[in-house]
C-alpha cells in the first residue's frame, strides 16, 4: 500500500517551472529521502504534499486524499517538521507538547513523547535554554504529538553537531519501527544512506533517479579505490597521484586488478602499510553528484 502516490505532478511560478512530470509512490512504513541540490525542487514538492501549494498540473495523494481539501481529520493523520520554527522561548517542553497535543483526537502521552526524544530530564525546561539538537527533538515531539501516520521531515538536522544529528536518527528509526511512514529531505548523504529504504533524487524539477542507496550507489560508475596516504610516504606514481586529495587516494577504476598492482607496487618498493584500503562501488556522494550534473546538464 502506498501512503503517498505522485503523478505528472508540475508546479509553475509564472514562467518558471520549478517541477516538471514529477512521479514517484511511497510505500506505508518506509522511510524515503528527497535529494537534490538547492533549487532541484525538492521544497516545492514537499510543499505541495503538504498541502500548502497547489499543484500547476498532475495530481497528488496522501494518505488516500488529496492534500488541499483534506480537511481536520486527514491533517491529524500527519506529521511535520520543518525547516525553521518559531516556538515560544518562554514556554516549557511539557507545555509546548500539551498545547500542541490539545490540537489532535487522539494524542500520544506527554511521558511517552518525552521518553521518545530523549527530553524526559527537561521536561520542565524552558525551550529558551535548550541547545540546538533538544530545540529540534522538541520540533520532531510536536510533530508526533498526535500520533501520525506520515511524517514529513524537511532538512531536520541541518546546523547539529554529530552527537545531536545521531540523536535525532535514533528518534527517527523509533517511529519507523513502530510503523510510520517518512518522507526525509536532506542535504547529508550519510543521513540518507542511514535512514531510507529508498532514495528519489530531483535534478532540475525532475526525478533523476529512483532507487535504494545501495542501487544508487552502483549508478555512479565504475568502483573505486579509496586510501588515506601516509603524509610521510612517498610520492604516488603520477597515474595514482592525479586523484589524491588531501592526502586520500579516491579513484574511479576501469581496471581494479591493474591500478591495485600499481599500488600494491609502490606500496612495497616505499615499505608503504596498506591497512584501510578500501575498494567497493562509488561513494552516494559520487553517485548523487554525477546524477544531479547529468540533470543540469540535459536541460541547458
Amino acid at each position: 500500500m502506498s501512503a503517498i502516490i505522485v503523478k505528472d505532478l508540475v508546479k509553475r511560478y509564472g514562467r518558471f517551472t520549478a517541477v516538471q512530470d514529477v512521479s514517484f509512490e511511497v510505500a506505508s512504513g518506509q522511510v524515503t529521502a528527497l535529494l537534490g541540490p538547492n533549487g532541484a525542487g525538492k521544497t516545492t514538492t514537499i510543499e505541495i504534499l503538504e498541502g500548502f501549494l497547489a499543484p500547476s498540473a498532475g495530481t497528488v495523494e496522501v494518505l488516500g486524499a488529496n492534500p488541499r481539501t483534506g480537511g481536520r481529520a486527514w491533517r491529524a493523520r500527519i506529521g511535520l517538521v520543518l525547516q525553521t520554527t518559531s516556538l515560544d522561548a518562554q514556554l516549557t517542553v511539557s507545555e509546548a507538547l500539551m498545547m500542541f497535543g490539545a490540537l489532535y483526537p487522539k494524542p500520544c502521552r506527554i511521558a511517552e513523547v518525552l521518553d521518545l526524544i530523549e527530553l524526559a530530564s527537561d521536561a520542565r525546561t524552558r525551550i529558551g535554554a535548550l541547545s540546538g539538537g533538544q530545540r529540534r527533538r522538541v520540533d520532531l515531539g510536536l510533530a508526533i504529538i498526535g500520533q501520525p501516520e506520515m511524517l514529513f521531515l524537511d532538512e531536520p538536522t541541518t546546523g547539529l553537531d554529530p552527537e545531536a544529528r545521531r540523536r535525532l536518527w535514533s528518534v527517527i528509526e523509533n517511529l519507523t519501527a513502530a510503523g510510520t511512514t517518512v518522507l526525509l529531505t536532506t542535504h547529508y548523504l550519510d543521513e540518507a544512506q542511514y535512514l531510507a529504504q529508498r532514495v528519489i533524487v530531483l535534478a532540475n524539477g525532475r526525478v533523476a533517479a529512483d532507487a535504494t542507496p545501495d542501487e544508487l550507489r552502483a549508478m555512479g560508475g565504475v568502483p573505486t579505490i579509496r586510501y588515506r596516504v601516509p603524509s610521510e610516504a612517498a610520492a604516488l606514481p603520477p597515474a595514482l597521484s592525479m586523484h589524491v586529495g588531501g592526502n586520500v587516494l579516491q579513484m574511479p577504476s576501469a581496471d581494479v586488478t591493474a591500478d591495485l598492482a600499481m599500488l600494491v607496487g609502490w606500496a612495497r618498493e616505499n615499505d608503504v602499510d596498506l591497512t584501510g584500503l578500501e575498494v567497493g562501488p562509488p561513494s552516494l556522494e559520487d553517485a548523487y553528484l554525477a546524477l544531479t550534473r547529468e540533470g543540469e546538464l540535459s536541460h541547458v
